[in-house]
């Protein structure tokens, strides 16, 4: 090799160093949640995923028109099958192959979509659901496996069930990772159900939100959800625990230990720091999570139990106005993006600390600069509450909630927003502006004191229905409140 192509090697090899060290950590995958009134295209924010440099991606469904778009990006994907076809996926097996028809190998071809697993339903086990998917699950599970197989796609395509942390627990006498164990009402099929996985090679995929476990207990040590230390040291058997990630994930392969698969591959489904809609929701608390988290991943330390590179998918992409808030208001604005696709504040994906912000989608559209307020000559307000609790209950009202960011709002500006939230909601109809006479039509921007009234951008859609019946009482519930 002579001096030129020495040098124009070692260039090379510097310049792949460069770009491998600037990669995302350990490839972080995403999840893309589609529950929006106004999506963008899905090759739009395709584009914007391979601009920052994400190699995986998590959905919720199959979306044909959402899975076309990933081809030839070489972007690894997860599809979905929702809990609701689970019955009819575990009833009768034809449904099964119908299904790998229709939404695996259709894209997967030569230069398509590169596919890696189907998710069986999604968190089916939630103590909440009072065991509705107890009986369907592992049967559809299993239809589909067989289904992937039959289709010649199962030894590099395979079919698992992301799970919520809560499927595993510790006793309360001793809240150790190594005490951990399947919960009892579930034990034997989830035994029965992660050694079926394993036999198959597919991965177990679980769910874990430290910012769940701050919001569900007030007593909470609220640094034990960060990686920043600063809180209280966990030690079980000589393994040191300085957050609740580390050691929820342990508790898991314990778990996985008792129920006789110790090597099975995990995979972190969904981890993330919502940023609006709780006193604990926030640009900050958000920033502070990823940063350390991410720094985390880069490093690949693992945990004291599965030390190494650990697969990841953060939670979420893109906020989802639509998404139901029974679970809190804070479930509309997982989104490291905002509904505009707007980076929420810097974030560096290789874990390096360069504080940078991500590349937002391009070509987005927004419609005309204007708001819907309270008109403020209107002096007979006795229809503003039944007004504001419709407004509220069609569209999305939860950064007006106890902590957020909108919290701050007196009664005019609580009125205003929940009147623009919905008018943006209707694509700006003037129509949508009226409220008995109540609100008009300004072009100066209602936004400030660190509440955005936000313009809403084009649609890739037609808009759907916004909230359905549960959703609405909540939020008109909201809407009662901040009339006191």
């Amino acid at each position: 090799m002579d001096r030129r192509e020495i040098l124009t090697w070692v260039c090379c090899a510097t310049v792949a160093a460069a770009l491998v060290l600037a990669s995302p950590a350990a490839a972080l995958g995403v999840n893309w949640g589609t529950l929006m009134s106004h999506p963008l295209l899905p090759t739009t924010v395709v584009q914007m995923i391979k601009a920052n440099g994400i190699t995986k991606v998590k959905l919720f469904d199959a979306d044909s028109w959402t899975v076309s778009a990933f081809a030839g990006t070489g972007i690894e994907l997860m599809l979905a099958i929702p809990n609701d076809m689970l019955k009819h996926i575990s009833s009768d097996y034809s449904h099964a192959q119908d299904w790998v028809k229709e939404n695996v190998t259709k894209h997967d071809y030569d230069g398509g979509v590169n596919i890696k697993y189907v998710a069986v339903g999604n968190e089916p086990f939630l103590t909440s659901y009072n065991g509705s998917f107890m009986k369907t699950t592992f049967p559809a599970l299993k239809n589909i496996q067989k289904a992937l197989d039959e289709a010649g796609v199962g030894k590099r395509i395979k079919a698992t069930v992301p799970l919520n942390a809560d499927v595993y627990n510790s006793p309360e006498n001793n809240p150790m990772p190594s005490a951990g164990d399947f919960r009892s009402d579930i034990h034997s099929l989830m035994v029965d159900m992660v050694r079926f996985m394993n036999s198959n090679g597919a991965p177990f995929v679980v769910n874990i939100y430290p910012f769940l476990s701050l919001y569900q207990n007030p007593d909470f040590p609220i640094d034990f959800a960060f990686f920043d230390g600063g809180g209280r040291n966990l030690n079980d058997q000589g393994h040191q625990y300085t957050n609740v990630f580390e050691a929820n994930y342990d508790t898991l392969v314990w778990s996985l230990k008792k129920a006789g698969v110790p090597d099975m591959k995990v995979i972190v489904g969904e981890v993330g720091w919502p940023t609006d809609g709780d006193k604990n929701a926030n640009l900050e608390n958000a920033k502070r999570f990823y940063d350390g988290f991410l720094k985390k991943m880069a490093e690949k330390d693992g945990t004291p139990m599965r030390p190494g590179h650990l697969e990841v998918y953060l939670f979420g992409l893109i906020d989802e106005d639509m998404k139901s808030i029974l679970p809190g208001n804070f479930e509309r604005h997982w989104g490291i993006f905002t509904y505009d696709v707007r980076p929420k504040f810097p974030m560096d994906l290789s874990g390096k600390g360069n504080n940078k912000y991500l590349q937002r989608a391009t070509g987005v559209q927004y419609l005309p600069e204007q708001w819907c307020v309270l008109n403020p000559d209107v002096k007979e307000l006795s229809a503003l509450g039944s007004n504001l609790d419709y407004a509220c209950s069609l569209s999305d009202c939860t950064a007006l909630g106890y902590g957020s960011s909108c919290n701050n709002l007196d009664r005019s500006g609580n009125a205003s927003y929940a009147f623009n939230m919905y008018f943006q909601m209707q694509d700006q109809d003037v129509r949508a502006c009226d409220f008995e006479g109540l609100a008009v039509i300004t072009t100066k921007n209602a936004s400030g004191n660190g509440c955005l009234f936000p313009v809403q951008i084009v649609s890739a859609a037609r808009p759907a229905a916004v909230a359905t019946a549960p959703a609405a009482l909540l939020l008109a519930g909201i809407a009662a409140f901040l009339l006191l």
